[in-house]
């Protein structure tokens, strides 16, 4: 890895690398019902699913999850509190020990339902927003969704909720980060979580809104600048599972500014540290895979320490540190010098490009080193998605000259650095802001080339 010229770490403490305690953090489609129709949605909600578990079957499985040694359950959906029961579900979670938490688009949600999911024990919850209005309410295919998710805010704060927030990133909302980084500090958020889109679901239907692995090249100086900005002002930016992996700022993005050397991406945790259920029942190992490939079983026909001790397909992730820790890997992935760590990066990023993981084109590392040679990589379209809940097509990956032209319509969407917005307040504070942040990615570039 290659020291930022925004930061560095001076560190020389290392971690040694054990696995997390297995299926420590659960997260739990309770249902599929939604009441927003979001062009990104990889689970393609809306209708909830024909044959969800029962109550009586759901808080058969809080016990079975706490049996297991599941310490956190995050609730989502869809629209988790579109289920009727989903408070009772909430309770049964922090009386068997667990801590219940939840992810919610924010929409409808009144001021006496947060105080109920105060009394229900709801720990934190996070709220999607992907953009400034404009936006957020395009993506989200509902008017008038941006400004709910901020009155959701304050009847959080109102009844003593702790929230952040969580962004999805793309060419539609990248340029905005700063000032929605600005509108989540001044509501209160204490965290923000950002992960790019990927082609899954809904969002495989809309893929020209993708980012391009050669734009990750602007966007890290800026998410460096913004983490870095956050520590100082109280707003924790933590990083999705396909955000990062080896480039000069792995350091400060996964360690979230503890300045240790040694923070860093270590593998997929799906099945390992991770469990994603699904609101029929069935189990995978993270809750972003690919239902059809990722399911071990049902939980109506196996018990959950059944399937997550004997299923292959919660298991995968157990050659960590085996000599058949890179066996799955291939193209760029499989020759990098950080394979038998990294393991290929998210599993569900890569998948859902290309139909199997091992190969992951949303990394910061390999935009670096294609650049070094004066090259970049772009993907197009190959095969649609069937249209199904979690659901993925299939896409080529070329790579070209890097100051190639792009296609008409390419170059009029793409990402860089100078399409950011930034804050008014920021740029009096300092002039030079976007000139600085623009010439940390040539500086890293140069670094890579060996100048």
């Amino acid at each position: 890895m290659v020291d930022s010229p925004l930061t560095s770490s001076t560190s020389n403490e290392r971690n040694v690398y054990t696995p997390a305690e297995r299926k420590c953090y659960a997260v739990w489609e309770i249902t599929l019902k939604c009441n927003l129709a979001c062009s990104h949605c990889g689970s393609r909600a809306g209708d909830a699913r024909t044959d969800e578990l029962s109550t009586e079957e759901a808080l058969d499985l809080v016990h079975q999850l706490a049996d297991v040694g599941v310490n956190e359950v995050t609730l989502i959906g869809g629209e988790a509190y579109l289920r009727s029961d989903w408070l009772q579900i909430a309770e049964e979670i922090n009386k068997c020990g667990m801590t219940a938490t939840m992810t919610t688009g924010g929409y409808g949600i009144s001021a006496e339902t947060a105080r109920r999911m105060k009394r229900a024990g709801i720990a934190q919850v996070s709220i999607s927003i992907d953009g400034l209005e404009d936006v957020h309410d395009r993506l989200r295919g509902k008017p008038g969704s941006f400004a709910a998710c901020f009155r959701t805010m304050e009847h959080f704060r109102n009844a003593g909720v702790s929230f952040g927030c969580n962004t999805q990133i793309n060419r539609l909302s990248a340029h905005q980060l700063p000032l929605l980084y600005e509108k989540i500090r001044d509501a209160g958020g204490v965290g923000w979580q950002v992960q790019l889109t990927v082609p899954m679901g809904n969002a495989a239907d809309n893929s020209e809104m993708l980012m391009q692995p050669y734009e990750l090249l602007d966007l890290y100086p800026m998410l460096a600048y913004l983490m870095e900005r956050g520590l100082q002002e109280g707003v924790l930016m933590q990083p999705g599972n396909n955000i990062g992996y080896f480039g000069p700022y792995e350091r400060l993005l996964r360690g979230r500014g503890s300045g240790d050397a040694w923070s860093m991406w270590t593998g997929c945790q799906a099945g390992m540290s991770v469990l994603g259920l699904e609101a029929d029942g069935a189990i995978k190992g993270c809750p972003s895979l690919p239902t059809g490939p990722y399911t071990g079983a049902n939980i109506r026909d196996m018990s959950l320490r059944e399937i997550i001790e004997t299923k292959e397909e919660l298991r995968f992730n157990e050659t960590m540190g085996t000599d058949r820790a890179t066996e799955h890997m291939w193209g760029f992935c499989k020759s990098c010098d950080f394979a038998a760590l990294c393991r290929g990066g998210c599993s569900w990023t890569a998948h859902v490009f290309f139909n199997k993981r091992g190969n992951n084109p949303y990394c910061h590392h390999r935009a670096l080193s294609h650049a070094a040679q004066d090259l970049r990589e772009r993907h197009k379209i190959h095969e649609l998605a069937p249209g199904i809940p979690f659901d993925n097509g299939t896409f080529d990956l070329v790579t070209e000259p890097l100051n190639a032209p792009l296609p008409p319509d390419e170059e009029s969407a793409r990402f860089h650095a100078g399409k950011i917005v930034w804050p008014d307040a920021w740029l009096q504070e300092e002039p030079n802001l976007p000139r600085l942040v623009e010439e940390a990615n040539r500086t890293i570039i140069a670094a890579y080339k060996g100048e």
